[in-house]
């Protein structure tokens, strides 16, 4: 039997060593591990292929991006090391801007395929490649998600232009078949399923972020589908294509075998549980080591309890560490209100504030928008959120889908500057009642500037309303340097806890 290897990594953002930045605990997972991984699986009849969304995600890729911007980045650096054949585009890499990115791309070993990322009106890299392996042809194009722009800050991808990913792998799926007549076609997807794999069921709304259902159903010629952006744990064949996708933080990698006597295809998900590759970390040590005393620089101190014990708890209750991030918000902005999610594994704040407890609680390198809404929209943007909620059995839960087939909790926001109550046990679209500001009811009429992050603002987790208010202001700096600028100011944060927000049955 002859085999082709396709080893295929995703959304590693930006994760490096094998341990956890907010408390130093070992973790499976990291390029370090990987690297170790992928040289005990790798021949010379072996491909490896990044997925996209590198470069951001980790406290060591924010430090890097905010304190050595002009340098290659240790991930990109790490990358090379791995000796990857392609890479992809994800979204986040994006977050830094176009002159992060091109260094990324310019500097890797390999090149980059992304088809329907036109830069200054060119796909990044071929619109797609042909290797033969094994004797075999083999076609292989990348596309991410087109609905970058309804997230990314404009001066980010002000020479980029999308073309939709399904229409591009349909074009190019056609292309290589009538020119090249290969043996097998992969198709390199920085985006997911958006029905679910048993039922074809839509599982999100349809916007065309994620369009890998629309590929396996319309584009047959596929024969391997690498998906990624939604952090799911996928490999199987669906249809007539063979499909993976790997969790996040480089905890996965997708090992594809293919048979070229039988053309059957097999995989597997193997986790990054081998020895991190000790002349990897030892590359990057002296920024890691930067890294870290950064993340251990006090920045202030609270006499509150800021910390958080539990997730769930700290959204039905409100947690004061989301009163404080809305308050730096409207601060910043001068807004009449302020909203902001609690994100997965936000730690909050200890006795002491350390950048730490920051990055390891606003984990994304979101930037700070004004909208002007109408007391309309917000009742609007409310009721979205009180989507989140379910009764089950008898209690207050989270919605499934903001559970599956990804965690959704940073789109949960909560408001400061109104008062209102959630109950959960009304119909979707009529659960918020009794909404409020300074004890007066809320009009649809009232009009109010409301503080939110750039992803929000433009949409992002389906919140149309908000990307269709007016914008009234912009701002450039990162939410993390205008939290730790305001700590640093003030020295100790104290201030009376509030609580507006009611969730009940």
């Amino acid at each position: 039997m002859s085999r082709i290897r396709i080893l295929a990594t995703s959304d590693m953002h930006g994760y490096i060593y094998p341990y956890s930045y907010a408390d130093g605990k070992s973790f499976s997972g990291g390029m370090a591990r990987l690297k170790t991984l992928c040289d005990s699986l790798r021949d010379e009849q072996t491909l490896l292929i990044d997925n996209g969304d590198v470069l951001e995600g980790s406290p060591l890729s924010f430090y890097h991006y905010h304190q050595h911007a002009s340098s290659v980045s240790p991930m990109t650096a790490c990358m090379s090391q791995m000796h990857y054949d392609f890479i992809n585009l994800g979204n986040h890499d994006f977050n830094y801007g176009e002159a992060a990115l091109m260094r990324h791309i310019n500097s890797v070993s390999c090149p980059c395929l992304c088809a329907n990322a036109l830069y200054n009106g060119k796909p990044i890299g071929d619109s797609y490649t042909i290797r033969t392996i094994a004797g075999k042809r083999i076609a292989l194009f990348g596309i991410v998600t087109s609905y970058i722009p309804h997230w990314e800050t404009p001066d980010h991808i002000e020479h980029f232009q999308f073309i939709d990913a399904f229409e591009t792998a349909q074009k190019i799926t056609a292309e290589i078949k009538a020119k090249e007549k290969p043996d097998f076609i992969i198709c390199i997807y920085h985006g997911g399923l958006e029905r679910d794999i048993d039922t074809g069921i839509l599982t999100e709304d349809d916007t065309g972020e994620n369009q890998g259902s629309r590929i396996l159903n319309n584009i047959p010629d596929l024969d391997v589908l690498i998906c990624g952006h939604q952090h799911r744990s996928i490999c199987q064949k669906i249809n007539r294509t063979f499909v993976t996708s790997t969790a996040a933080n480089a905890t996965e990698l997708a090992c594809i075998d293919i048979d070229t006597d039988s053309r059957s295809i097999a995989g597997r998900l193997i986790p990054a549980i081998a020895e991190a590759d000790t002349e990897m970390m030892k590359s990057v040590q002296n920024e890691e080591n930067n890294c870290q005393i950064w993340l251990d620089q006090s920045l202030g101190s609270t006499d509150m309890d800021l910390e958080i014990k539990d997730e769930s708890e700290a959204r039905i209750h409100k947690s004061q560490v989301i009163t404080l991030l809305n308050q730096i918000a409207m601060h910043a902005s001068n807004s009449d209100m302020a909203a902001c999610a609690l994100f997965n594994g936000a730690r909050g704040f200890k006795k002491q504030i350390t950048m730490r407890n920051l990055v390891s609680t606003y984990v994304f390198p979101n930037t700070l928008t004004v909208k002007k809404v109408t007391g309309r929209v917000l009742k609007l943007y409310l009721e979205k959120n009180a989507e989140f909620f379910c009764i089950e059995n008898g209690k207050i839960s989270v919605s499934r889908s903001y559970l599956w087939p990804k965690p959704q909790q940073y789109n949960y926001d909560m408001l400061d500057g109104a008062s209102y109550t959630i109950k959960v046990s009304n119909p979707v679209g009529s659960r918020i009642e009794n909404l409020c500001r300074n004890g007066i009811p809320i009009q649809d009429n009232d009009v109010f500037t409301l503080a939110i992050n750039n992803y929000r603002a433009s949409g992002g987790g389906n919140f149309s309303m908000l990307k269709d208010a007016p914008t009234a202001a912009v701002y450039q700096n990162s939410m993390v340097e205008l939290i730790a600028d305001y700590i640093l100011e003030r020295k100790t944060i104290s201030f009376k806890p509030i609580h507006n927000i009611q969730v009940i049955e």
